[in-house]
């Protein structure tokens, strides 16, 4: 059978939203239980207008469905952005599966702690508890080794990548300082800062 390709991942090109991520889902690969998470872009996403397709799948390996979609919403408690798709998430757990696929001591930590909060839930799936009740439980787990794992890969995989750069309106590309040019420059909730405290710009020199 061949290969579906669907996408949904990030590379440095921000005009590359539309073949940001190439995943390939066989039934073989699923028949082996492999773990696979899957959703929809909102009609009201900014990414919606640059992805080719409104679904999105991402393919897992060193996780399952059900610890991916609780390291999802964990993530979401860690850093909160109520308008971001699960996609952009989504890169968060494809990160940890990585480091879960290449140190079973990872695995192994990242499957514990998933244990530990569906117990929080009274056994039963922790992504499906309240908002409410997921804020506690993560707070409780803060400084533990499995908060710590989750929170350092999410801070650096949530944001640097082009989906995020689409969603914030972050409008320069990698290594180019026209980030000053491109939407820096267009706040509109922080004031003007005198021209003497700006600090030097690089037309200046």
């Amino acid at each position: 059978m061949s290969p579906t390709i669907i996408p949904i991942e990030h590379e440095p090109d921000a005009h590359a939203v539309e073949s940001a991520m190439r995943i390939k889902l066989t039934r073989r690969e699923l028949l082996k239980g492999t773990g696979v998470l899957t959703g929809t872009l909102a009609l009201s996403s900014t990414l919606a207008m640059f992805a080719p397709s409104r679904v999105w799948a991402l393919e897992l390996q060193g996780l399952d469905t059900h610890q991916g979609d609780v390291l999802l919403a964990f993530t979401r408690q860690l850093y909160p952005h109520p308008t971001l798709d699960n996609a952009v998430y989504a890169l968060v757990v494809k990160d940890l599966d990585a480091k879960a696929q290449k140190d079973p001591a990872v695995r192994k930590q990242l499957a514990d702690g998933v244990k530990q909060l569906d117990a929080t839930a009274g056994g039963s799936d922790w992504a499906k508890r309240d908002n409410a009740a997921q804020a506690r439980d993560v707070a409780a787990l803060a400084g533990t080794p499995f908060f710590t794992t989750v929170r350092s890969t999410a801070i650096v995989s949530l944001y640097s990548n082009t989906l995020a750069y689409q969603h914030f309106g972050y409008g320069a590309a990698e290594g180019d300082g026209g980030y000053l040019y491109k939407g820096f420059n267009n706040l509109s909730w922080l004031p003007n800062p005198p021209a003497d405290e700006s600090g030097p710009l690089p037309k200046d020199s």
